[in-house]
This record gives C-alpha cells, structure tokens and sequence, in this order.
C-alpha cells in the first residue's frame, strides 16, 4: 500500500473516536491536532510529535499561528489542490487552527469538537466559506 492510501485508511479507521482536547488515542479521545500527528506517525510519516501543552481555546484569544508552527517542520505548503493524504488547516477564530485530512477533496475526516472524528465536506457547514491551506506531508 503506497503512503496516501495507508494515511486514508488509518484515518478512517478513527471515525467514531470522541474529541478530546490533546487525547491521542483511537477510539477514546482525540483533537484535530492530535489525530494528523498520530496518523502520520502511525504510516511511519513523521517520528512521534509532542507539541506541549496548548489551552482549547487558544485560536480564539491570539494571533500567533500555533496549529501552522508546528505543522510546519513537517509540511510544506501547497499551492495546488490537495490530494488524498494532504492536510486542509481551516481558519476559525484568529488563526488557522482547525486540520483535517483529504481523502477526496472537498470530502475529509477531521477531529471536530462535540462531534468527534467525522466525516467532512469542505464545501458544507461548519467548514465552508473558511480560508484554509493545503499542506503536504507524504513525498512522492
């Protein structure tokens, strides 16, 4: 199984997990952040990331780019659409600080507060007409 195809299908194997702010375990608590960092480490993508400590709530309260920051030492931004494996960070609040994973763009899984690990659409509520980015983390 290539890297995509092994990224979509651990992430679908998520679906169900209750949110958790900063839980990282599938099937009994995970956040947005926490599921793309255990996804890609489980495909053998990235090493295990601890980002620390971060307030629920703190896209709400501040302007510095958190989410992207540590992103970033992982990731390379795109300028394209994204395809199946990539990361969309949506922006709510001051920040983008919400991830998700493409499966089949505009259609993503993403850790949504009282929600879960669901399934998204990017062109539905509460997703669409927010600015997002596309981020790369699998070479090709």
């Amino acid at each position: 199984m290539d890297a995509r195809a092994a990224v979509v299908a651990e992430t679908e194997e998520w679906l169900g997990t209750p949110f958790h702010h900063q839980g990282r375990i599938k099937g009994a608590g995970v956040d947005c952040a926490m599921l793309l960092a255990e996804v890609y480490q489980r495909c053998g993508v990235v090493p295990y990331v601890d980002p620390g400590y971060y307030p629920p709530d703190w896209h709400l309260h501040r302007d510095a780019e958190r989410y992207l920051e540590k992103l970033m030492p992982y990731a390379r931004e795109l300028a394209g659409p994204p395809a199946p494996g990539d990361v969309a960070v949506f922006q709510f609040g001051r920040t983008f600080s919400h991830g998700a994973i493409v499966v089949a763009w505009p259609r993503l899984i993403h850790a949504y507060w009282r929600r879960g690990v669901v399934w998204g659409d990017a062109m539905l509520n509460p997703l669409a007409g927010r600015e997002v980015k596309f981020f790369g983390v699998i070479d090709d």
